[in-house]
């Protein structure tokens, strides 16, 4: 009996001495923590991983000053990529997330960038001009958007709308170049603006680093998206004029040229892809829209088209769709619906997969804007001059508008708010319900199409500037500022938090 006491001591001893020298190896370093990503947007995530922590421990990861996870160490003090999420009330800006060990009370803090990028035209590949994260300017506030800066370019701003992407926002301009500026500040980049071979009526595309841009001069470019440099391989050349606005997604660019092909480039390469381009009837000044492995693009031939994304093979079916007259602007795609306006003046919805009609409205005049997506709505712009929301289920008319001028400009619709550009100058907002919020002027008219970003709107005016509004001009806003990380004895633990699976 002594000997197996004996060794009961010895391996508890070992144990203990294993525990402790795991321990020192943990209190080795200082507490940190990773975060990938490093920033996202509300309703998003990130991963959180850490080191140094007490040994086998839980440790509360905390968004802000809310526990989201319950993560645990290994012997060493080290815990995996435990993912939280962003709440969906977390505004643009810098917030904090911590880490703190329930039992060592070691703790390691890290900023976390929450953004709400408007990052090529129409928000995104499927171009629905819906910002689903949008959550600092709503119908409440809305009426009092001011300017807050304003950031000139030596030419008109005529169709080419901002990108905003990691603080910077991207123009084109008449005068042939592609302008950045801070999105906060507006102060000009440095390295910019770059200069291209022609007129840009193309919106720019930011992704991973680079932002893309067509113009006149039948090329497409690819710029780094910090200095600005031209990246290598780039441009690449189609064989007409671009005014189309590339959609970059799944590591290719999609862009249309005005000698009746729609073009598929490797992002990072240039290299034109096999199978490509795709050839229409007519020329192609529409910006193509991408979903479920199709792009789809309107043509002057009075088609909207629909092209595998891979191949470039047109898709069987009624494909392409045929409405009565040429397709200027940008197909917008929602829950297996395409939605396009022609110069017959009808908005027309088509199944998406099998390009069969579904509905056909009339307004007053062509449609150049292109249809935006939200609330069930589908919001556009007529020549004229009137803002229509039609059902987008039945495609029954809710409400219609009158805006000023002209609307060439496409609608952009952000919590609950619906912006849009005239021809007379002034950036319209209305709520869902058409009640018109806020009037905001410029100094000539608007073409470019707004975009919402970070609880700001921009766009672009015939009198050469690119606007910025803010709530109350962007004085005092807290999102603007960085705000001081919570203090570590303010947290306290939520017991009911279950240890994560990784």
């Amino acid at each position: 009996m002594q000997r197996v006491n004996l060794g009961l001591r010895f391996a508890a001893f070992i144990a203990t001495a294993a525990w402790l020298g795991a321990a020192a190896d943990a209190s080795a370093g200082t507490p940190t923590i990773a975060l990938t990503p490093a920033q996202n947007h509300p309703q998003g995530n990130t991963q959180v991983s850490g080191k140094y922590f007490g040994a086998s421990e839980g440790v509360d990861i905390y968004f802000d000053t809310t526990d989201e996870a319950l993560a645990v160490t290994n012997p060493s003090g080290a815990f995996p990529k435990t993912p939280i999420g962003v709440p969906a009330s977390a505004t643009p800006g810098i917030h904090y997330v911590t880490a703190i060990g329930r039992h060592s009370g070691l703790a390691a803090q890290k900023a976390f960038t929450v953004n709400t990028d408007w990052a090529q035209f129409h928000f995104g590949v499927q171009k629905k001009g819906n910002n689903p994260y949008e959550n600092v300017i709503n119908s409440g506030n809305a009426a009092s958007l001011d300017v807050a800066w304003t950031g000139a370019t030596q030419g008109e701003i005529y169709l080419s709308s901002p990108a905003v992407v990691n603080g910077v926002v991207y123009i084109g301009s008449l005068d042939g170049k592609l302008y950045a500026f801070n999105a906060t500040s507006g102060a000009s980049l440095s390295g910019w603006p770059v200069t291209t071979g022609g007129v840009i009526y193309s919106s720019p595309a930011a992704a991973n680093g680079v932002v893309y841009v067509g113009a006149t001069d039948g090329k497409l470019y690819a710029f780094n998206a910090t200095s600005g440099a031209s990246l290598s391989g780039w441009p690449v050349t189609t064989g007409g004029q671009i005014s189309s606005s590339p959609a970059v997604a799944n590591g290719v660019v999609y862009v249309g040229a005005t000698d009746d092909k729609l073009y598929a480039f490797n992002a990072t390469s240039g290299a034109l892809l096999p199978g490509w381009p795709a050839t229409t009837g007519g020329i192609i000044v529409s910006s193509p829209a991408v979903a479920n492995g199709v792009v789809y693009v309107g043509s002057a031939d009075d088609k909207l088209y629909a092209f595998n994304a891979t191949s470039g093979a047109i898709l069987s079916g009624s494909w392409p769709a045929t409405t009565g007259g040429e397709i200027e602007d940008a197909p917008a795609l929602a829950k297996g619906v395409v939605y396009i306006g022609s110069d017959d003046d009808k908005l027309y919805a088509f199944n998406a997969t099998s390009g069969v009609l579904r509905s056909a409205v009339t307004t007053g005049a062509h449609i150049v804007s292109s249809p935006a997506v939200a609330n069930g709505a589908v919001y556009v712009g007529s020549e004229d001059g009137i803002l229509y929301a039609v059902n987008a289920s039945t495609g029954t008319m809710l409400w219609s508008v009158y805006a000023g001028g002209v609307i060439d400009s496409s609608p952009a619709v952000a919590n609950g708010v619906v912006y849009v550009g005239s021809e007379d100058g002034d950036l319209y907002a209305f709520d869902q319900y058409g009640d018109l919020l806020c009037i905001a002027a410029t100094g000539n008219s608007i073409t470019s199409s707004p975009a919402v970003a970070n609880g700001m709107v921009y766009v672009g005016s015939a009198d050469g500037n690119l606007y910025a509004y803010a709530l109350n001009a962007g004085n005092n806003a807290i999102y603007r500022k960085k705000p001081e990380p919570p203090a570590i004895s303010s947290l306290h633990p939520d017991w009911g938090l279950k240890p994560a699976k990784n």
